[in-house]
């Protein structure tokens, strides 16, 4: 008998052709799909940098850049740091390739922005106490690799936080950050209405329990006390809202039952896992990175055990959440 054959026909236009472009849901297993449009008024305005003193060249979506024509090393003339200041406001990442600063020029460098955190909890620098040292290799695993915000626990968070690759491992150990004002912008309103004027308790207890000594947890609570920040607050500079919980920290919001505290806690910080309201940086040694740290959670890749990866922080003092 012969086998007929039937000619199938190539596709003639995109599957989503005919679909209006927005989010589209697939229930059954709770994914949404399609373009987020609401980044694009960011994205626009980030496009074009208009700078004179340094050169910006945007490298994500709405947040990171690189900056390139300022030698950090070196003391920047007022103007140059009042750029950077606003380019970080802009990019809300920003990141400097090839700056073998010492720990003294890093210092120097992150005073010029403002006052700068001591850490009560993470060792370091023998000579420079403002700079944190994150050593990490076969003996000791990297436990940053979850979205947060740093130190919300203080009653007045960084403002931003400088970040120096002194020694990186040849591949993985990346360091991811999310844009919380776009992840806000993102939420639907009715989920906006309900967290605008909710309040949520912080406590360095959740993440630095085993770091306080024995018999100390009572003085440490008395100069670490919890504190209350709105679990939407608005950056002191753009104005922006900008969601500000997260997993690490945060231990409840006001007025909720346990059960729905946890569940919203979750929901608002899952938001950073949106790829597009990511950039990703990949180290090299003498990288340095400026975040602003109510701009944007951050997540430490943890891939390159057993090698070395050795950073330094200096974090600088903020305003009270409002």
């Amino acid at each position: 008998m012969a086998v007929t054959e039937v000619e199938v026909e190539a596709g003639t236009s995109d599957p989503a052709s005919n679909v209006t472009p927005g989010r589209v849901r697939i229930d059954r297993f709770d994914v949404t799909l399609g373009p987020l449009l609401h980044l694009a008024p960011e994205r626009q305005r980030l496009a074009s940098p208009q700078f004179s003193e340094i050169e910006v060249v945007p490298r994500g979506v709405t947040l990171g850049a690189e900056i390139r024509g300022a030698d950090i090393c070196s003391e920047l003339p007022d103007s140059t740091i009042a750029e950077i200041a606003r380019a970080l406001a802009d990019y809300k990442v920003i990141y400097f390739r090839d700056q073998p600063l010492t720990s003294a020029q890093h210092v120097a460098f992150a005073k010029r922005f403002g006052e700068l955190e001591i850490h009560p909890f993470i060792t370091g620098n023998e000579q420079h106490p403002e700079l944190v040292r994150f050593e990490k290799g076969a003996d000791t695993g990297g436990f940053e690799n979850g979205w947060h915000h740093d130190v919300t626990w203080r009653e007045i968070p960084s403002m931003g936080a400088i970040l120096h690759a002194i020694e990186v491992p040849p591949t993985g150990g990346d360091t991811l950050f999310a844009d919380m004002g776009a992840a806000y912008d993102g939420l639907d309103d009715e989920t906006k209405e309900r967290i605008d004027d909710l309040y949520a308790i912080h406590d360095y207890m959740l993440a630095f329990a085993q770091q306080v000594p024995e018999g100390k947890q009572e003085e440490m609570r008395e100069r670490y006390p919890l504190v209350r920040h709105p679990v939407v607050r608005t950056h002191p500079v753009t104005e922006r809202k900008l969601i500000f919980v997260n997993t690490y920290f945060t231990s409840h919001i006001e007025g909720l039952d346990p059960g729905k505290s946890v569940e919203l806690i979750k929901q608002l910080s899952s938001q950073a896992n949106t790829i597009e309201y990511q950039f990703r940086l990949n180290w090299e040694p003498d990288t340095v990175v400026f975040w602003d740290n109510a701009a944007v959670q951050h997540y430490a890749s943890s891939d390159y055990y057993p090698d070395i990866r050795v950073m330094e922080r200096a974090s600088v003092v903020g305003t009270r959440p409002f």
